[in-house]
């Protein structure tokens, strides 16, 4: 099923709009630039929309900054499988090559921070640096999941997304008024805009979109004990090898700092964390200058390790 042509995804600005095809599916994505390859990769309950901020500013900087939105949400194709990580991540690295570019700097957040992660040890060749905020390395998430009761309770969305048609439904309620809730509640002290989260709730409307938003992490918490989740699972012990940037909203309410702190014993290269104070979930879109600022700072640095 594609998305009508009137998606609440094709938002006007100095960013132009387009798709590409790429591992079997559609995808909508959002560029603005010349350069090298900037690929930011959208979280819950979100789209491509939460790197407004960044893609002028990328542009600006040097770079071809691309938002692309993930399967089944946004612009993109819905799809009735291929929601997995592993598929998902294949998605991304798809799009960097319909792109015609040889690599690209992966900045991804959220579910897309999960995916980036993966991409990096899937097609390291693909992968020139990657940048990867509100999120641990998936190996970290997966055991402060399971072995941390406060990340357990701060994670409590995950564990009730696992329910059969009840979640899709509660997305959609009221037009979408659960996820202005999330976004809000996810938040730092600086509140996302009342118009922003009407353009989240439209997006999250479009049907098929919330069965889609929910099916990753389905598969997160039920794989864990199947053998293609052990499989996975192991599959990452494979070291990150490109040097990475490691931020963090110290408000955070969905991922504690203690959970992502850490994910730096993944990475086989220069690894460089950021705790943004006074910041919760959506960095990003909470304080965009600091936030561009340490991004394009650290992919011009030539030497990140210092």
């Amino acid at each position: 099923m594609t998305v009508p042509a009137l998606s609440p995804a094709h938002l006007d600005g100095p960013w132009s709009h387009r798709d590409v095809a790429a591992n079997g599916a559609r995808f909508h994505i959002a560029e603005m630039g010349d350069g090298p390859l900037v690929l930011l990769l959208h979280g819950f309950p979100q789209f491509w929309w939460t790197w407004r901020h960044q893609l002028p500013a990328l542009a600006g900087a040097g770079y071809r900054a691309v938002a692309m939105d993930l399967r089944g949400l946004g612009g993109s194709d819905r799809t009735p499988r291929g929601y997995d990580p592993a598929n998902l991540a294949l998605d991304v690295t798809g799009v960097i090559r319909s792109l015609g570019e040889p690599d690209a700097a992966l900045v991804g957040h959220g579910l897309g921070g999960y995916l980036a992660w993966t991409a990096a040890v899937m097609r390291p060749k693909l992968v020139r640096r990657l940048a990867v905020t509100s999120m641990p390395h998936p190996r970290r998430w997966r055991s402060a999941m399971l072995r941390d009761r406060r990340q357990t309770a701060a994670g409590a969305h995950i564990w009730g997304l696992q329910r059969p048609w009840l979640p899709e439904r509660q997305l959609v309620a009221d037009d979408g008024a659960l996820v202005g809730r999330l976004l809000r509640e996810w938040s730092g002290p600086r509140l996302p805009e009342d118009k922003d989260v009407e353009i989240y709730q439209r997006a999250m409307c479009v049907p098929s979109t919330a069965h889609c938003a929910v099916e990753p992490y389905r598969w997160l918490v039920r794989s864990l004990a199947r053998p293609d989740g052990i499989q996975f699972n192991r599959r990452m012990k494979r070291p990150v090898r490109v040097p990475t940037l490691h931020l963090h909203g110290a408000l955070d309410p969905v991922l504690r700092t203690r959970s992502s702190a850490g994910s730096g014993e993944y990475v086989e290269a220069p690894y460089r964390w950021r705790l943004f104070e006074g910041l919760g979930h959506f960095p990003q879109e909470e304080d965009p200058a600091a936030f561009n600022s340490e991004l394009i700072d650290w992919l011009k640095d030539p030497e990140p390790d210092r």
